[in-house]
């Protein structure tokens, strides 16, 4: 039986993969936690084998909570789970220690097959993930771009936030700019810090200005 730990921000989706899987005998869903702090929680009082990682996680993204994983759990595996098939997020989360990495439009096949392989300690990758892992592999890279390291693609909305966020506004006057909720603006806000790869605000705006992703 692989015991498996679901970790990602938003309860809907977690509820489906469990619906998914209830079925499955080989597969037992036995922790869930929506927050990358509560996933060492979870396994203090859980025997996990398998962890579906999302990257986008609140407070410690996902491939902190890999990293972290490595060091003091290497028996559990790691299947990162993402909506986003950016090369800096594949690479960074493989190099903590991640067996397989699949997209979240992944159907119910695909899903059981990655969980089945990444336990044996095989690695497993979705198609289009793979074909991202290809071409980084042959795709030249200018002065410029090692210079300034390779950023993953920032939506149009995501770069609308992260401009007002440069600018010094807060979350609600960002809510009020963009006639969007609170909670979207923090959902962008945590795949900003997530895509680039930052702490907190202050790395926002210094990735933002250093890689001209804004203007002033």
């Amino acid at each position: 039986m692989i015991r498996l730990l679901i970790a990602d921000d938003h309860n809907m989706f977690v509820e489906g993969i469990e619906s998914i899987l209830k079925d499955e005998r080989d597969i037992q869903v036995v922790a869930k936690c929506y927050d990358g702090g509560s996933v060492f929680a979870e396994i203090q009082k859980h025997q996990i084998d398998v962890i579906l990682l999302d990257i986008n996680l609140p407070g410690m993204n996902g491939i902190e909570v890999c990293k972290k994983l490595t060091k003091e759990y290497p028996e559990i595996r790691v299947l990162a789970l993402s909506m986003y098939n950016d090369e800096s997020f594949v690479t960074e989360i493989l190099k903590f220690g991640a067996l397989g990495y699949i997209l979240k439009n992944t159907g119910k096949s695909e899903l059981v097959r990655a969980i089945k392989t990444v336990y044996r300690r095989h690695s497993y990758f979705s198609d289009e993930v793979t074909e991202t892992i290809m071409k980084s592999l042959v795709s030249p890279k200018d002065d410029q771009k090692k210079s300034r390291g390779i950023l993953p693609k920032i939506s149009r909305r995501e770069k609308e936030v992260l401009q007002l966020i440069v600018q010094e506004h807060t979350t609600q006057e960002i809510a009020e700019e963009l006639f969007i909720s609170l909670k979207t603006v923090e959902s962008h806000r945590r795949s900003l810090l997530t895509k680039l790869n930052v702490r907190n605000t202050a790395g926002l705006v210094r990735v933002a200005l250093e890689n001209e992703l804004v203007s002033l």
